[in-house]
């Protein structure tokens, strides 16, 4: 579902979600480069211009953050209990810092050709200050990519303790949800999925081989 009065502000606080173990990897994706520069750099620079604000929430490597200037959120649940308690971690951190914001969004750190209309668009489709707005490409669901209802966030912490296998989909599947397809990026060489996912060598390797087909797209 898309359209309809948004009840997001146009500019919401933003979390880039980095507190994995990056087992699949083999070290942490936040500092791994591409082309040149840094996942985090590169998700950095595409979520600036659409939030009033950046946090990452990083359970290692608080040197990295501070390079940036980006405040660390720890996950408020210790012991690596999965993306969600990332999300929860955000949700905490809007609530505190921004206390006028409805939603906060998230974007996982290793995802770095995301839309540069991501927050504006999912914001537009939020109905309600209790909806969630969620990205998808060619049919499938990219779930930590989300506007996040604040209000959510002792539901949130409840599921956690007591779901066990803390799947981001069935939490989403439990609260109204606003789900926004975004478009594949065309290149010379292809459609990419603007959610491309690097969770491997082989997979970092990939988008290597993408970037000169991305220099001319829209920022």
């Amino acid at each position: 579902m898309t359209g309809g009065p948004s009840y997001a502000i146009s500019h919401p606080p933003a979390v880039i979600l980095a507190g994995g173990r990056s087992s699949r990897m083999g070290r942490p994706k936040a500092g791994l480069m591409l082309g040149g520069r840094s996942m985090l750099a590169r998700v950095i620079e595409r979520l600036r211009p659409q939030v009033s604000g950046i946090a990452i929430n990083l359970n290692a490597d608080p040197v990295l953050a501070a390079a940036t200037g980006l405040e660390a959120l720890p996950d408020t649940i210790p012991g690596f209990v999965g993306p969600l308690a990332g999300v929860l971690a955000a949700m905490r951190h809007a609530t505190r810092k921004f206390p006028e914001a409805t939603h906060v969004l998230t974007a996982p750190v290793d995802t770095p050709f995301f839309p540069a209309s991501l927050a504006d668009r999912l914001r537009t489709a939020v109905t309600s200050e209790s909806e969630i707005a969620v990205a998808f490409s060619g049919g499938e669901i990219h779930p930590l990519f989300a506007l996040w209802p604040v209000t959510l966030a002792d539901d949130l912490e409840a599921w956690i303790h007591a779901d066990e296998k803390r799947r981001v989909r069935a939490f989403i599947a439990r609260h109204g949800s606003a789900a926004v397809e975004f478009p594949l990026i065309p290149t010379t060489a292809g459609p990419l999925d603007p959610f491309f996912n690097i969770n491997t060598p082989e997979e970092l390797r990939q988008a290597e081989a993408w970037l000169p087909y991305l220099e001319d797209r829209e920022p």
